[in-house]
């Protein structure tokens, strides 16, 4: 009895010590990271519209006209790729030592022989197709917004629905309709979700992107410098001893797929995997800065085009924000009241850039890591699982002068966001469009993603 008692209570001191390895790690998933991480009043309730938003600025007169959502597929599972990886690293450690001294290994290598006898769950079928908690977090997100912006999202209003092509894109979008009940109109004729990858994935379209970002080795040169500099050896050092295993076996690559496979957990399962007893809290700030330095420099600010090629998507919100204007101004219903369009991470990172959003002051370089501790560019708070944003278009009456009639709200997350222009949370839509005029009007899509006709570097070019 006694002897069960201390088995029962080492089961629950290394469950509690799991449960505390996540609580630290959370924070630092970057991509990877839950929705529930950004917001976390959504833990104890899924529909909460959180705090009341503090200084709005909004006036009482003015009713919303037209909400464009921007959205990111919720909760999805691995890559093949990452699931390859973790494979082979699974692999490595049911290697490592032979049946007969599995005694003598285990009390030698406890957190090896843990991560062992965990079972590899997951095939190359599930290949970032949307996880069950995905589909809930659209449904979820579709219901608060509709309660957020209930003039917008009532009975008849008819929702213009698109996505990317690929599955995880179409089955979140699917579910956010399905979230917002059987009385909302999806128009006409409109049966599925409209496929858009010419906005959606519009970086596939973009040749310059492609050909020296994408698919140059040379422009990820700061991400490589990284994953073999100081910090990240410490980490990879670090991983090999706790496992048991030579320091040779072990990469950058590997160790961030152990730490990414402690998220995916959180994320799917909401269990704490065994695989999260490998990271400190500063291993992870290592591990997330990593993320953020590959998003930096293929996504944000790293290279102009990343942010230019976008520019397609930023006209095309506007366009339609300018036709729900011109309709007001004529009288006529409002012909979409709700655009909802379904991306990727690769979608809204490059269109905040562009905007200017979460800019630090330096860049973020191999050789910097220390110094970019408070940095503003952190993905895992940017675009989560289920990342949003969202442009309100506002017609206020009683007005001062005519130009505060059309009013703009961007909300990231469902949090009001400060104007780069204005530091407010609201502006006239003609201040609004005059700050982006220079995009607006000469930024070319065509153009910007044309390739090169001399036979410049890479470097040169970005």
């Amino acid at each position: 009895m006694a002897s069960l008692r201390v088995g029962c209570a080492f089961v629950f001191a290394v469950l509690l010590l799991l449960e505390v390895a996540s609580a630290e790690l959370t924070g630092y998933f970057g991509t990877k990271s839950r929705y529930e991480d950004v917001n976390p009043y959504l833990v104890r309730d899924p529909l909460s519209l959180g705090p009341a938003a503090v200084g709005s600025g909004l006036p009482p007169s003015c009713a919303p006209l037209q909400l464009r959502a921007l959205l990111r597929h919720g909760t999805r599972y691995p890559t093949a790729e990452q699931i390859r990886r973790l494979g082979d690293l699974h692999a490595r450690l049911l290697r490592r030592r032979p049946a007969a001294d599995a005694g003598a290994a285990a009390a030698a290598c406890p957190v090896a022989t843990d991560l062992a006898a965990w079972q590899m769950w997951y095939n190359e079928s599930l290949d970032g197709r949307l996880a069950p908690q995905g589909r809930r977090d659209m449904e979820q997100l579709a219901r608060r917004l509709a309660a957020r912006f209930p003039a917008l999202f009532a009975a008849r209003r008819r929702l213009v629905l698109a996505s990317s092509s690929k599955h995880r894109c179409l089955q979140s979008g699917a579910a956010f309709r399905r979230g917002l009940g059987p009385s909302f109109s999806l128009g006409s004729d409109e049966a599925e979700v409209e496929v858009n990858d010419s906005l959606m994935r519009f970086f596939d379209h973009c040749a310059k992107f492609v050909a020296l970002v994408e698919e140059n080795d040379t422009a990820m040169c700061q991400v490589k410098a990284f994953k073999e500099g100081p910090e990240m050896k410490k980490v990879v050092e670090k991983a090999a001893s706790a496992l048991c295993l030579p320091v040779e076996e072990l990469n950058a690559d590997l160790v961030q797929v152990a730490f990414l496979t402690c998220s995916y957990e959180l994320a799917i399962k909401n269990v704490t995997s065994p695989w999260c007893s490998l990271f400190s809290e500063e291993d992870a700030k290592v591990l997330e800065y990593l993320n953020d330095l590959k998003q930096y420099w293929k996504r944000g600010y790293g290279y102009d085009i990343n942010s230019r090629s976008s520019c397609i998507l930023f006209q095309d919100i506007f366009q339609h924000l300018d036709k729900a204007v011109e309709e007001s101004k004529s009288s006529k219903p409002i012909s979409s009241p709700v655009i909802v369009q379904v991306g990727h991470a690769e979608t809204l990172q490059p269109l905040l850039a562009l905007m200017g959003f979460f800019k630090d002051d330096e860049p973020l370089k191999a050789n910097n890591y220390i110094r970019q501790a408070h940095r503003k560019f952190r993905t895992g708070q940017i675009v989560p699982y289920a990342a949003n944003l969202v442009f309100v278009l506002y017609h206020c009456d009683q007005v001062k002068n005519p130009e505060e009639e059309y009013q703009v709200q961007m909300l990231l997350n469902e949090k009001l966001m400060l104007f780069q222009h204005s530091n407010e949370t609201i502006s006239t839509y003609a201040d609004l469009k005059d700050y982006y005029k220079s995009i607006l009007e000469n930024c070319h899509f065509k153009e910007e993603c044309e390739l090169p006709k001399v036979n410049n570097t890479a470097i040169d070019e970005l």
